[in-house]
């Protein structure tokens, strides 16, 4: 960003800035606690194979090699079980980038979500159908955060230059791709620290 390129247009990511995503919720109830989930997860390494999924393989595709088979098929139902994960809505970031639009800035996503997973997204809270003028979903487009690529997806579909975008991401990873792309970007930890910035780049 330059003094002579202003930002007009906000980027956000959505899982933890305007949706709460709980993996274990997926599974709290079939196995009896937090903790019970959490040893699952710690077994197959969910966190990897989640990442898989974002990056647009099924969960089906995920699941093989899981030694366990009872641990395999419990993973393949994970998009069956997805909505429980991201029950909440993030309002007050909903709020801010409504206030946003009022002035005047584009809204665009930028999101690591897995493809087969996205349309429970969307059912669930409608409002990402209409949010944004172009959200870019990895597992669609099969490329994830902070790869480069996935900045320069968004910025040739909506149309703008990556020094004229804010991104909003609650990793530090993900910023960090953000500003090697050429954006300024905010890590995002609550809605009130990021009215806060918006306040003080004069975009509120």
């Amino acid at each position: 960003m330059t003094d002579q390129t202003p930002i007009d247009t906000i980027v956000f990511d959505i899982g933890n800035v305007l949706v709460h995503w709980d993996a274990i919720a997926a599974y709290e109830e079939r196995l009896g606690s937090r903790a019970a989930v959490q040893a699952f997860f710690d077994r197959i390494d969910f966190a990897a194979r989640n990442l898989r999924g974002d990056a647009g393989e099924t969960f089906a595709e995920v699941s093989a090699g899981i030694d366990d088979p009872d641990d395999a098929a419990l993973l393949a139902e994970y998009p069956a079980l997805y909505a429980r994960t991201i029950a909440r809505p993030i309002e007050g970031t909903w709020a801010l980038m409504e206030r946003l639009r009022a002035r005047g800035h584009a809204i665009h996503g930028i999101t690591n979500w897995s493809a087969e997973t996205w349309p429970v997204g969307v059912e669930t809270h409608p409002r990402l159908a209409r949010c944004f003028g172009t959200v870019v979903v990895s597992g669609q487009e099969r490329v994830i955060k902070p790869d480069a690529r996935i900045f320069a997806i968004l910025c040739t579909r909506a149309g703008v230059a990556p020094e004229r975008c804010l991104f909003v991401d609650d990793s530090a990873a993900n910023v960090a791709g953000a500003r090697a792309a050429g954006m300024a970007a905010h890590h995002f930890t609550t809605p009130e620290a990021l009215e806060a910035d918006l306040v003080a780049r004069g975009l509120l």
